[in-house]
């Protein structure tokens, strides 16, 4: 199978909430119940503002969508537009970690480097901007991938009922 990866465009956005939707409902049966699945719909999904800002990746297998993800140097930490509480605000990449977001990866394609494809393309893009740490909010079917990635856990926390990690990782160091 041939994996590509390419910034998305907002004429992607079908395409990427496809890959999420379906993400969302299958790929955390494993960790969480029907009750909790329905509840992550309200508060996981696309930050459209990713994708203008250009930090957020299509990954195609033989040209289907096989995921997608990215990293922002915004102060938001998760969710999609219709999440409250969000904040535009600029990180300061010297004192700051900048934040990988929004990673979903089709049921079809799980476990095929998916995932480290598109976080191997955050860190690579943050550290560019000399950003030396990232961070993000795990889903615990999403927590595995990021431990062996070199995540590590510091918080753990709920958000309407669905169990979530905040993890960091250092980057761009020798």
């Amino acid at each position: 199978m041939d994996l590509t990866i390419r910034l998305a465009s907002l004429a992607d956005v079908p395409s990427l909430r496809a890959v999420m939707a379906a993400a969302i409902a299958e790929n955390q049966k494993a960790f969480l119940s029907a009750e909790q699945i329905r509840a992550s719909e309200q508060i996981m999904g696309l930050d459209t503002t990713l994708v203008e800002d250009g930090t957020y990746w299509l990954v195609l297998a033989d040209g289907a969508p096989a995921g997608c993800g990215g990293w922002s140097r915004r102060r938001t930490l998760y969710g999609g537009d219709h999440s409250g509480g969000r904040d535009a605000a600029l990180l300061d990449p010297a004192s700051e970690p900048a934040r990988v977001r929004a990673m979903y990866t089709h049921p079809s394609f799980v476990r095929l480097g998916v995932g480290r494809l598109i976080l191997d393309h955050c860190e690579a893009a943050a550290a560019r901007e000399g950003f030396r740490r990232l961070e993000l909010v795990a889903t615990l079917s999403g927590e595995p991938l990021y431990r062996a990635q070199g995540f590590e856990e510091f918080e753990r926390f709920n958000d309407g009922g669905v169990p979530l990690v905040r993890m960091s990782k250092q980057i761009g160091t020798a």
